[in-house]
């Protein structure tokens, strides 16, 4: 599994526009590729041009996949010109085994 964490800075001027495309981007992953878990992006409540994006693939295949497609690809090429800065984060899970419990409260919950 591959786990991310996308530390991302955004113009002030662009971020509607940004969160717009961004939105439309996880979902289509999320929706569209098996092998992506998550795509769950987020702002800081006390500076929203902070966004944070807590990525999860199935596995490295999943992940080259990924940035193949073509919602990934439109993400990254309309919104390259509005990031002021870019952080990727790999992280290791610690509790690998309560994941599947998390996404199964989740889908309870609706």
């Amino acid at each position: 599994m591959i786990i991310r964490i996308s530390e991302i800075e955004i113009d002030s001027a662009d971020l509607e526009e940004y969160i717009s495309i961004l939105k439309e981007e996880s979902e289509a992953s999320v929706r569209l590729e098996p092998g992506v878990i998550s795509i769950y992006p987020m702002y800081q409540k006390e500076n929203p041009t902070q966004i944070r994006i807590l990525e999860i693939y199935k596995d490295k295949e999943a992940y080259d996949s990924h940035l193949e497609t073509p919602h990934f690809k439109h993400y990254k090429t309309t919104t390259l010109k509005m990031v002021k800065s870019l952080k990727l984060l790999d992280m290791e899970a610690i509790d690998e085994e309560s994941m599947p419990a998390i996404f199964e409260k989740l889908s309870e919950n609706e």
